[in-house]
């Protein structure tokens, strides 16, 4: 017998507030990982500007300021929430999670996405896989990785690299600012990603690694390499805008 489950993600008041409006426990909080150097990283740009509004969450953080010099992945991301919950797709069945989100790339490159965009993503810490939507003001990219997270253990896959991104980009489906909804579908019985924008299939992945539970996470971002003798590049004066709402997961088993 099959079972379908929707389920709304909001609570985003929780980001700014722990009384009043935003009861119970948070539905968000700032994403972090272990830092090697000790501690914890924070992805928080102090002078983000954050609205919730009409059910939507809005991040603004223009210059980006946070950099870290000598991990990739600590440096990529410069404001990012994740879910306090995580999901996983049932066996023999699937994960799929749909969005609206609007980017707009503030004082970047003109034309590469990877200066400045704005993300989603599902990402299974267990594992390190990563699942994402990126946006900026021209180009989306869909993206599939497996990435050495800090506190995660070390993969051992039968063949094949042991980490790995996979990027596809997206031209002329979008201008700055311009809202779309969005989704990425697991289908566990059949080892299949498929990534959709406005109803349209525009990615798919087959034969993928198994996923376990993941977390959403939202976040305000670059890609650019940390240069040796150097450090951090990330950093030039440009940042982004980010809006997301409307999150709903469907769990569905066969």
């Amino acid at each position: 017998m099959s079972t379908r489950e929707e389920i709304e993600i909001g609570g985003f008041a929780s980001i700014v507030s722990t009384s009043g409006p935003a009861e119970g426990a948070p539905t968000w909080v700032p994403a972090a990982f272990p830092d090697p150097g000790g501690g914890v990283w924070t992805f928080a740009e102090p002078n983000a500007v954050v609205i919730v509004q009409e059910g939507r969450l809005r991040v603004a953080a223009a210059p980006y300021t946070r950099k870290h010099d000598s991990l990739q992945i600590l440096d990529n991301a410069k404001h990012m929430y994740f879910s306090t919950r995580s999901f996983e797709a049932p066996e023999g069945g699937s994960l799929r999670v749909d969005w609206e989100m609007a980017a707009r790339a503030v004082d970047a490159v003109e034309g590469d996405l990877y200066d400045a965009f704005v993300s989603f993503h599902l990402l299974d810490l267990g594992s390190g896989t990563a699942v994402d939507i990126f946006a900026s003001n021209e180009v989306v990219a869909t993206v599939y990785a497996r990435l050495p997270f800090p506190g995660a253990p070390v993969p051992e896959p039968p063949a094949g690299p042991r980490y790995f991104s996979l990027f596809d980009e997206v031209r002329e489906r979008t201008s700055p600012g311009q809202l779309h909804r969005y989704a990425i579908v697991y289908d566990r019985a059949h080892a299949r990603l498929s990534f959709e924008m406005d109803g349209d299939e525009i990615g798919r992945y087959d034969d993928v690694l198994s996923i376990g539970p993941c977390l959403l996470a939202l976040g305000l971002m670059t890609e650019k390499d940390i240069e040796p003798g150097e450090g951090s590049t990330s950093c030039h004066g440009q940042g982004a805008v980010g809006t997301w709402g409307s999150i709903r997961v469907t769990l569905e088993s066969n």
